[in-house]
């Protein structure tokens, strides 16, 4: 007797608090409905005032970090003095301090600040550095969930796929026909000067 009567009330209890949740649903909708979009707006939490918002002005232009670009393959990117494009694993090396300069949004250059030559890619995805800034030393930075970023040619393309900066077990530089967004050689991590 006693396992009926809890089959019975259990199902009674779940509706009534079923039934409770849907009233509170439905008269925030009917309230929010009753409001301008602005006071909806406002409403909401996450566009709340309190709340901070991020600043993505260094995607703009003209903002300049100076980073050590640090790949997945536990290499730094360096631009020695002779224009020279390959990794070191030497942390405090002053060829690997790169400036990342924003060109337009999502379009950086990037310049060894030791060696003062800018990272570049040819029409085949060999990389190289020149002393001029031009088209070849405009790269697409995109910032992945795993929080490394990806320099891809602004310019060019290999059949339609992009061409990634990219730097192997060895440390030397990929040629980006070779390259995809997803392999870890193509995976750099800013990270700042201290």
């Amino acid at each position: 007797m006693h396992k009926w009567i809890l089959t019975w009330i259990l199902p009674t209890l779940l509706y009534r608090s079923c039934f409770h949740l849907v009233c509170l649903v439905g008269t925030i909708s009917l309230a929010c409905n009753d409001m301008s979009p602005e006071q909806t707006a406002t409403n909401v939490n996450c566009s709340s005032p309190e709340r901070h918002t991020r600043s993505y002005d260094y995607m703009e232009g003209g903002d300049i970090r100076v980073r050590r670009l640090f790949c997945r393959t536990q290499w730094y990117l360096r631009i020695d003095k002779r224009g020279k494009v390959k990794g070191t694993q030497e942390m405090k090396n002053s060829y690997n301090i790169m400036e990342i300069r924003t060109v337009a949004v999502g379009i950086v250059a990037i310049k060894g600040v030791e060696s003062e030559y800018y990272l570049a890619m040819n029409k085949e995805g060999k990389l190289y550095a020149k002393k001029e800034c031009n088209e070849d030393c405009n790269f697409k930075e995109l910032i992945l969930e795993n929080h490394y970023n990806t320099y891809a040619s602004a310019k060019w393309t290999h059949s339609g796929g992009e061409m990634f900066v990219a730097l192997n077990q060895k440390g030397l530089p990929v040629k980006g026909k070779k390259t995809k967004k997803e392999q870890k050689t193509a995976h750099f991590l800013p990270m700042a000067i201290t």
